[in-house]
């Protein structure tokens, strides 16, 4: 008989506890400039995103803005070094590519997200930025801004999960690379966006300790951006 609380366990443990073993080892002069093209390409990231985040809704210059965004943080991430794809634990004890947790873990994310917006809808102060930063879908093309999230969630996780994790080195690289997310989405003014980026970015800073890839967090945060993306308005809906 299957012992449910045994099996969210050894998920949990498998998923973002106990590390597969890797050897990525760098030479002194490689991490150093690992670390020098990362401050650059986060301190002008930072900049490019505070910028777009304050682009009123409809106006074409959000999709020109996100898009230079996403190639700052590729750019930046596939010229700090070498980034790998990571591997994850199976239950037969080998180890596969990280998809099937990934999708698990940004599937409970969204999920807890969208129960939360069913309290948020009720709340204007919070709802309403929320809201405003949807409305670039609303009022733009919903496909268009469904693949330029799409590609700036995988541009984020190259960089964040990749390049700054790494030059971050690995003792302090899950808290420094959250708080990190975290605070380039200060400048937007939406406290919420700012708590939903700490919140994905221990999550797929876990999953980076744990499968030593970029792979798993760009699987999770795509599950769980596009999910918000498209289910999130129906749900703030229902305060209005």
């Amino acid at each position: 008989m299957i012992d449910p609380v045994a099996e969210v366990r050894s998920f949990v443990r498998a998923a973002l506890v106990t590390p597969v073993p890797r050897d990525h080892t760098e030479s002194d002069a490689a991490f150093r400039r690992r670390r020098v093209v990362a401050v650059v390409t986060l301190v002008v990231g930072s900049a490019v995103l505070t910028l777009a985040l304050r682009i009123p809704p409809g106006d074409p210059l959000f999709y020109g803005a996100t898009v230079a965004l996403a190639a700052i943080w590729t750019v930046g991430a596939l010229v700090s070094g070498p980034l790998h794809l990571g591997r994850a634990r199976t239950r037969s004890g080998g180890d596969a590519r990280p998809l099937v947790q990934s999708l698990a873990l940004g599937a409970i994310l969204l999920t807890v997200f969208l129960l939360g917006g069913f309290v948020i809808a009720h709340i204007p102060p919070l709802r309403d930025p929320v809201t405003h930063l949807l409305d670039h879908a609303r009022l733009g093309s919903l496909s268009l801004v469904a693949a330029i999230t799409a590609v700036n969630g995988i541009a984020e996780e190259l960089y964040f999960r990749g390049a700054l994790y790494a030059a971050v080195g690995r003792r302090h690289a899950v808290l420094v690379t959250t708080v990190v997310y975290a605070l380039t989405t200060v400048g937007s003014g939406i406290p919420l966006l700012v708590l939903a980026a700490a919140l994905l970015g221990v999550l797929t800073g876990l999953q980076r300790r744990v499968t030593g890839g970029i792979l798993g967090p760009m699987v999770t945060h795509l599950t769980w951006s596009l999910g918000m993306l498209l289910l999130l308005p129906l749900v703030l809906s229902s305060g209005s």
